[in-house]
């Protein structure tokens, strides 16, 4: 009995998603230079030309990862959270709180980190200044949340942008341990807050 148009939609509509989540995680190990459609094709366990059927070229499949990746929610989660009346250790909290629940209950969360640290250490080999939206605004509240916890006193001295690059840096730590080994130790709040407060 031939499949219905419906049912035929639902098995595209799975590959084309199984292709791009497999992407995500092969993009964020490699980068976008480093990845050949043949050795994504292997890791994914489908051929090459499947990928053809999907995605025209290379470029638009990265294209296509980078919009599922874009979580705007975050970012308005954590711009939110920097404007709150709350003393910036409570912030700090709450933003560590959310990271944690995120790499335990987002199956993407730790691939969305690795391969947007990704594309931001590839821009900079090619020599482009500009990181992603992504990055620039991640960076940017969560040293204003950084900001507010010197004058408070809460949080070591420092740059307010390199010390929100050491949290995101040890993020993307574990979001590669979490991608990339079997075994391995997550971190808790007091590995990733000892980074900041004081």
């Amino acid at each position: 009995m031939p499949k219905s148009p419906e049912r035929c939609k639902e098995i595209r509509d799975e590959m084309r998603n199984k292709i791009l989540h497999e992407s995500m995680q092969y993009f964020a190990r490699f980068g976008f230079s480093g990845t050949k459609i043949s050795d994504l094709s292997r890791y994914i366990g489908i051929g090459q030309g499947t990928i053809y059927v999907y995605f025209e070229s290379k470029e638009e499949l990265f294209l296509e990862v980078q919009k599922m990746i874009n979580r705007e929610k975050d970012i308005k989660q954590l711009k939110f959270l920097s404007g709150l009346p709350l003393p910036a250790k409570q912030k700090i909290h709450k933003l560590t709180e959310t990271v944690l629940k995120l790499f335990e209950e987002d199956d993407s969360f730790a691939g969305v980190i690795a391969l947007n640290t990704q594309m931001v250490l590839e821009q900079d080999r090619n020599g482009c200044a500009d990181a992603t939206t992504y990055q620039l605004e991640l960076y940017k509240y969560t040293a204003k949340i950084i900001e507010q916890g010197q004058r408070e006193g809460s949080v070591v001295e420092g740059s307010a942008m390199k010390l929100a690059d050491y949290y995101w840096g040890v993020v993307y730590l574990y979001s590669l341990k979490k991608l990339f080994t079997a075994r391995y130790e997550m971190i808790d709040a007091g590995d990733l807050e000892r980074i900041l407060l004081k």
